[in-house]
C-alpha cells in the first residue's frame, strides 16, 4: 500500500458536507435584529459551548434563552432554529465522494460539533446511511474546542495516523493534527478533492461537479 494512503475520512459536516447553516444562520438573525455581524457570531459560538447545549448537557431552550439574555435578539425558539436548518443545504457531489470512498474500502464517517439539530436534519435528508459511523458532540459531550475528541475516533478501529480528517476550521485541524490524524483543510470542493486523491490514488477530481 501506498505509505500516503490513509484507512478511513472524516468529514465535517456545516461547511463540508453541506453548506455551514449555522454562520449563515445566524448571519441572518444578527441581521433581522440590527446587530453587527461578527459581535453576533462570536458570541453564538461562545455561547452554545457554555451553555452545554453543543455537548448535551443543556437544550435548545437554554442555548436561545442565553443568547436573548446577551445579546437582545427576539423571535420564537422554532423561528430561530429555522433561520439556521433551512441553511444547511447538502452538497450532493460530496455523497458521491463518500460513496466512491467507501467503494475503494475506505471508513468513512463524520466528526461534527453539532447539537440535536444534526439527527433532526438526518430526519430531513437521510444522509447517515452514506457513512460507516457519526460522531456528534451532543452524544459525546466533548466539542472539537476539546483535543481530546480526536482520540474518540479510535472506535474506528483504525490508527490515527490513517485517518484523514476533512474540516473547514483550522483550528480544528490544528488540534486533530496533534493528536496525530492527517488533515485537510477545507478550503474550496476542488482543493479538498485535489489533496485527497493524494491518498486516493484512485480518485478522479473533475468527475464531480463541485457548485
Amino acid at each position: 500500500m501506498n505509505e500516503q494512503m490513509v484507512d478511513a475520512v472524516l468529514f465535517d459536516y456545516g461547511g463540508v458536507i453541506a453548506e455551514e447553516g449555522f454562520v449563515e444562520g445566524l448571519t441572518a438573525i444578527a441581521a433581522r435584529n440590527g446587530l453587527e455581524r461578527d459581535f453576533f457570531l462570536e458570541r453564538a459560538f461562545d455561547l452554545i459551548y457554555t451553555t452545554g447545549y453543543l455537548t448535551g448537557r443543556a437544550d435548545e431552550a437554554v442555548f436561545w434563552r442565553a443568547i436573548r439574555d446577551d445579546t437582545g435578539i427576539t423571535g420564537a425558539d422554532s423561528e430561530l432554529t429555522e433561520e439556521i436548518m433551512a441553511r444547511f443545504v447538502l452538497r450532493p457531489w460530496v455523497l458521491e465522494l463518500v460513496r466512491d470512498l467507501r467503494s475503494m474500502k475506505a471508513t468513512v464517517g463524520i466528526l461534527s460539533d453539532q447539537t440535536n439539530w444534526l439527527d433532526e436534519l438526518d430526519r430531513r435528508d437521510n444522509f447517515f446511511r452514506h457513512f460507516d459511523k457519526v460522531f456528534n458532540s451532543y452524544h459525546l459531550g466533548l466539542s472539537k474546542r476539546d483535543d481530546v475528541v480526536f482520540d474518540e475516533v479510535r472506535r474506528l478501529g483504525v490508527a490515527p495516523e490513517r485517518i484523514c480528517f476533512i474540516d473547514d476550521s483550522e483550528g480544528n485541524c490544528r488540534r486533530a493534527r496533534e493528536r496525530g490524524l492527517r488533515v485537510i483543510l477545507y478550503h474550496t470542493g476542488g482543493e479538498m478533492l485535489d489533496e485527497l486523491a493524494r491518498y486516493f490514488p484512485g480518485l478522479d477530481p473533475s468527475k464531480y461537479a463541485v457548485g
